[in-house]
């Protein structure tokens, strides 16, 4: 098997990055409707993509997941359902935290896998808001890094 790389991306990404964004939502974000993922999609395309500096993992030509930072935090960090569980998130994570200093996450309470996943990083709960950034009634944890 091939050599996961991590590399920028750019706006020239962005169709490729939202079609492993929707692939991984379908798969872990079981309490959006239809009609929730359809107003994210559109709103991570045309604005929050471009708040967040984005790396893709890469095996070959393809990518396999993704992570968005924005200064030192986590915004965003999906991988493709047939390629979770590989230790392709933790790379994600070990390249935020060494590259960018990042230490936060921000992450929807509902999606427990993700949670558990962070808690197991060393993540822990710091913070619990009911509504996520679009005001949507979905909580979010802001989870850090304990030193």
């Amino acid at each position: 098997m091939k050599e996961a790389i991590i590399v920028a991306t750019g706006r020239k990404d962005y169709e490729e990055l939202i079609t492993v964004w929707e692939s991984s939502v379908r798969a872990t974000h079981y309490f959006l409707s239809e009609n929730d993922i359809i107003t994210y999609r559109s709103l991570i395309l045309n604005e929050y993509f471009d708040q967040v500096r984005l790396y893709a993992i890469k095996i070959g030509e393809e990518v396999m997941g993704f992570t968005g930072i924005n200064k030192k935090s986590i915004q965003m960090l999906f991988i493709r359902p047939d390629a979770r569980g590989k230790g392709l998130g933790k790379r994600l994570i070990d390249f935020a935290k060494k590259e960018h200093d990042a230490y936060m996450v921000d992450v929807n309470e509902q999606n427990e896998q993700a949670v558990g996943f962070y808690q197991k990083l060393g993540f822990v709960t710091i913070e619990r808001s009911e509504i996520d950034g679009a005001g949507k009634p979905f909580p979010i944890l802001t989870m850090a890094l304990q030193a």
